[in-house]
């Protein structure tokens, strides 16, 4: 004879869910992962400014043909024009920024310094104002 199921006598237990008990918590803005620097630390991407920040003077920033200033923020896509060398920033421990992860290019554009994923383009993280 088969075993009764669930909610039959005899059969194990249906509980209701209980009133306050854990419940899905909201994803952390920048995602998981992402902490606030510790002192000593690079900067960590959705961390915003890093601890000791101070802008730095950049050569003149020529923007492409069709291209002037805008506010980049974190989730939208960089056009494929600015994944070149000659927008690449590679002296980002002059800001105290940490190296790009795998895969990830810190991207200047005018005053402001973005990182970039490479391969979908998608910014995620922007230090506004790092150069003047």
């Amino acid at each position: 004879q088969p075993s009764p199921g669930p909610g039959q006598p005899g059969g194990p237990a249906v509980q209701p869910p209980r009133p306050g008990g854990p419940s899905p918590q909201p994803p952390r803005p920048g995602g998981p992962g992402v902490q606030p620097p510790r002192p000593g630390q690079p900067h960590r991407p959705g961390a915003g400014r890093p601890p000791n920040f101070r802008p730095i003077p950049g050569p003149a920033f020529r923007y492409p043909h069709g291209y002037r200033y805008r506010r980049w923020t974190v989730g939208l896509f960089l056009p494929a024009v600015f994944f070149s060398s000659y927008y690449y920033y590679n002296d980002y421990w002059r800001l105290g920024l940490g190296a790009p992860p795998y895969g990830y290019r810190w991207v200047r554009y005018g005053p402001d310094l973005l990182l970039v994923e490479v391969r979908s383009r998608r910014v995620v993280d922007v230090v506004y104002g790092a150069f003047y």
